[in-house]
């Protein structure tokens, strides 16, 4: 249960942080200038508001504004990921963010190929997930090494190569 809260949580950060590069609107950190949306939103942060970091606040901001143009449904997944996400340590947090910085470092096709193979594992049906989480976790670490470069390999073999033109 634990490992299904930190893949929804990575997601969650993985959808969050990619939402607001796409987002690119530069908002204004003045509460006087949010939407009557997110100020109704962000209304528990309105007292402390001014003394919020400039950077928070544009975070906050953001997320307002992701929050008011979702559709009920998009809104109950968001507040169960929110759940999730308060519900784990603060070291499971730091973790999960740690790795969050590590994948926005990575190169494109190397984001690509983890968020293929993530989707690929979505898709299996759940007593086979299952199956697979039990046999990784029994692995040792020379073990789960020698997996993931095996997979490294198989995807780079599967894509597919660039035709060079004649000279």
């Amino acid at each position: 249960m634990m490992r299904v809260r930190y893949y929804l949580s990575v997601m969650a950060l993985l959808v969050l942080g990619f939402s607001s590069v796409a987002n690119g609107q530069n908002l204004s950190n003045s509460w006087d200038k949010l939407t009557d949306a997110q100020k109704e939103i962000l209304l528990p942060f309105s007292d402390q508001w001014e003394f919020l970091s400039t950077e928070r606040q544009t975070y906050l901001a953001q997320g307002a504004l992701r929050y008011a143009e979702m559709d009920a449904e998009q809104r109950a997944a968001a507040e169960s990921r929110f759940r999730a996400w308060q519900d784990l340590s603060e070291n499971e947090r730091d973790t999960i963010r740690n790795q969050y910085r590590q994948f926005q470092n990575l190169l494109p096709r190397e984001k690509e190929r983890i968020r293929d193979n993530f989707q690929r594992f979505q898709k299996l049906p759940l007593d086979r997930r299952q199956q697979l989480r039990d046999r990784f976790r029994r692995m040792d670490t020379d073990q789960r090494q020698k997996i993931r470069e095996r997979l490294r390999h198989r995807q780079n073999r599967n894509r597919p190569r660039p035709i060079n033109p004649p000279n």
